[in-house]
């Protein structure tokens, strides 16, 4: 019934901007979608078969921090974690041992347009 996670979709006030940022973070090549009515913009990257896609910022329906905080799996949370912040990202959480024995550990980081953006690994 379920096959797994398709897409992540964050809100943002400039979805163009967020997608090009992140783009050259994660080396990604940016995709769009512009509404031929009122000219927004939804950009979007492959990030592994799934879609990290930006879309504007709707206050009335989906504000910001209402939604779930997207993890990617990493193999080096403290190496992940350094690139994001070198490239503008700042501190929001962690990073914490998820306590399960393995060593296993998460940390959470903010872009610069306000998304909190997670991290999963070792």
């Amino acid at each position: 019934m379920f096959n797994g996670i398709r897409a992540i979709m964050i809100f943002t006030a400039d979805p163009d901007t967020a997608a090009s940022w992140w783009a050259k973070v994660l080396d990604a090549e940016v995709h769009r979608d512009v509404n031929e009515n009122n000219g927004d913009v939804y950009a979007w990257l492959d990030i592994a078969g799934i879609e990290f896609g930006f879309h504007p910022l709707d206050e009335k329906r989906n504000k910001r921090g209402g939604s779930p905080v997207p993890y990617w799996s990493v193999d080096d949370v403290d190496a992940a974690r350094q690139r994001l912040l070198d490239a503008g990202c700042t501190h929001h959480r962690g990073p914490l041992d998820v306590g399960d024995g393995t060593g296993r550990r998460i940390a959470q980081l903010q872009d610069p347009f306000g998304n909190v953006i997670g991290l999963d690994g070792f």
